[in-house]
């Protein structure tokens, strides 16, 4: 069985896209896209610097629109199941004919932007803890005073945590006196998938509730669960809490296998995924787009 999975935020990187832009398809999508943004993210995409792309309003856009365009474009795309990383979920809804480019474009305008003030009213930021259990960092998070959870579980001895920067940075400290081999904090913009999002979730909540999500034509291994999904109430549900949720990837990949997927193919920039999978088991196969 196939399965296609996309990618968030991290795995963008200059020049993103310009393999794509003399496509006719992808042309009329990326003036579609400037035209929503109401910037000219094609020329950033193409031409930008790694610092301009970094900015969470322009990053995750640009892996979006960079997945879509590409799974337009490739013949007989008809998957068995998909699932998305993070802001890849939205890739994976719009991907499965849940919602509309445009609409899954205003989505991620939506939660990218609530992101980013998210992120500029509050000290906070991310970790990346490197061979301890996830019973160990879960009963460190919940030991320490202030916001510190576990944000991504993405493959087996690597978790994200995310929080205020104080209680990260104790966190930290307390992961390697606990035996973990690194404890990074990461730079990123601030404290994905924590209650810090809460205020980005009520925007996304409020922009989703405008939208009417169709039947995918295909189960969505959502993040929230880990599960394959279907119903469009609970597709919906499930995207508003992944803000402020863990992003459950390695369970996701789990459940993705022993339900029969062989083949995955990452879309969308960069191979951050495939990195993962090949962590998670190294056992299938795995294969990037390419025109």
């Amino acid at each position: 069985m196939k399965a296609f999975i996309f990618p968030g935020q991290g795995s963008q990187f200059p020049g993103m896209g310009s393999e794509l832009k003399d496509i006719s398809k992808a042309k009329e999508m990326f003036n579609t896209a400037n035209e929503i943004l109401g910037f000219e993210i094609s020329d950033i995409m193409f031409h930008g610097t790694a610092e301009e792309l970094k900015k969470t309003n322009v990053t995750q856009p640009a892996i979006f629109i960079h997945s879509i365009i590409s799974s337009n474009i490739i013949q007989n795309f008809n998957p068995d199941m998909v699932a998305g990383h993070s802001l890849g979920e939205i890739s994976a809804l719009t991907a499965a004919k849940v919602i509309t480019f445009k609409e899954g474009l205003e989505l991620v305008k939506t939660r990218s932007e609530g992101m980013q003030i998210a992120c500029e009213n509050n000290n906070s930021t991310m970790a990346a803890v490197l061979q301890l259990s996830e019973d160990k960092i879960e009963k460190i998070c919940n030991e320490i005073d202030g916001i510190v959870v576990p944000a991504n579980y993405n493959c087996p001895g690597q978790v994200v945590i995310s929080g205020e920067l104080k209680a990260i940075e104790i966190a930290c400290d307390k992961m390697m006196k606990n035996g973990a081999r690194r404890a990074i904090i990461l730079p990123v913009g601030g404290a994905f998938h924590s209650p810090i999002m809460e205020s980005a979730k009520e925007k996304l909540a409020n922009k989703i509730e405008q939208i009417t999500f169709k039947n995918p034509i295909c189960p969505i291994y959502q993040n929230v669960c880990a599960e394959p999904i279907t119903n469009t109430n609970i597709l919906k549900r499930n995207l508003i809490e992944q803000l402020v949720s863990p992003v459950k990837w390695s369970q996701t990949i789990h459940n993705m296998i022993n339900n029969g997927a062989t083949d995955f193919t990452e879309i969308g920039p960069g191979k951050v995924l495939q990195g993962l999978l090949k962590k998670i088991n190294p056992n299938v196969n795995i294969s990037t787009f390419s025109i």
